[in-house]
């Protein structure tokens, strides 16, 4: 979904975003969407809302201007927002502020969302770029806006359900200044990249996502804001970049590992990773190969693909030195 758009005792507390009236939605000082906009924008455009691109529309105003305010969107802000959809989301980032980009699969769509800049909040226009692009596609390359890497930016969205994780791991990926993020998500995704192990949910989202930084649940989104109304709950999911964890060469071995052991996630560390980890990388990382992926963090995935590279490291070393000692 995005403007375009389990067990555990230890379960975050939530709070429920529902529609409000806002003083600034009130005054019409905000030239935010509401319901009625939505509906005319996309009769104009001829576009209705498709399962294709994950289409649901936030119609309430207070909806985005809380997403905005949880995502600490400022005039000094860079912000990306992928999945603008309508404008609903991208008006109140704007309203902010800030600068941005809105990365838009769409093409209707993207074209369409300039001239709603231009409708509804014109003093604006000149601080949004659209990009009609998938997400998935972009890197430095694509939007040379986020190429400097000394110059932090945040993504605010509401993703399309059915690739929000991809997206977001490739962003982070190609992107090292994706500092934050604040998205919208199905809230089992929510609960997923959130979730700690020994959590039943815990699983390569939520390893993965570790690898970066830092998430964690940020309110739940009540059906009704969205037209057409979906048929699951929506979550909030914030996200603070942390320390670099080490090169791109013990990143891959690490998700290498991550994949494989939430692969048949049921098995032992030992049973799960016999053809991927080498005699003595268990012992050399402190950890016990009894156990399942299930239940190791991001760091004991670390020290175990640290582990393998040293071995594989020191193997081929010897085969080196024998090779050149027989020659």
């Amino acid at each position: 979904m995005n403007d375009t758009a389990q067990e555990n005792t230890g379960e975050p507390k939530t709070v429920s975003i529902e529609p409000v009236a806002t003083p600034e939605a009130a005054a019409g000082t905000g030239h935010l969407l509401g319901a009625a906009d939505i509906r005319r924008i996309a009769a104009d455009a001829g576009v209705s809302p498709t399962k294709k691109f994950g289409q649901n529309f936030v119609i309430d105003p207070g909806t985005v201007r809380r997403i905005v305010r949880e995502a600490h969107v400022d005039a000094d802000t860079h912000v990306l927002e992928v999945g603008p959809g309508l404008g609903s989301l991208t008006l109140a980032i704007l309203e902010t502020g800030a600068t941005m980009t809105a990365v838009e699969i769409d093409p209707p769509l993207a074209e369409r969302l300039p001239d709603t800049i231009a409708e509804f909040m014109p003093e604006a226009s000149g601080r949004l770029t659209v990009v009609n692009r998938d997400a998935l596609t972009v890197g430095p390359g694509v939007l040379p806006q986020f190429a400097d890497t000394s110059k932090p930016f945040t993504l605010v969205a509401n993703l399309p359900y059915n690739v929000a994780t991809p997206i977001i791991l490739t962003l982070l990926e190609r992107f090292d200044n994706l500092d934050s993020f604040l998205v919208m998500v199905q809230k089992e995704v929510a609960d997923r990249l959130s979730a700690e192990p020994g959590n039943k949910i815990y699983g390569t989202p939520s390893v993965k996502l570790a690898w970066y930084g830092e998430a964690g649940r940020a309110g739940v989104i009540g059906r009704n804001v969205f037209w057409p109304a979906p048929n699951v709950d929506s979550a909030l999911v914030s996200f603070h970049r942390g320390p670099e964890r080490g090169s791109e060469q013990l990143r891959e071995a690490t998700f290498r590992l991550i994949d494989a052991a939430f692969g048949q996630r049921r098995k032992t560390l030992h049973a799960a990773l016999k053809k991927t980890v080498p005699a003595g990388a268990f012992e050399a990382a402190g950890i016990d190969p009894t156990r399942r992926g299930e239940t190791l963090t991001i760091d004991e995935f670390v020290a175990l693909a640290s582990a393998v590279i040293a071995l594989e490291s020191s193997a081929d070393a010897g085969t080196q030195t024998e090779t050149e000692a027989q020659a």
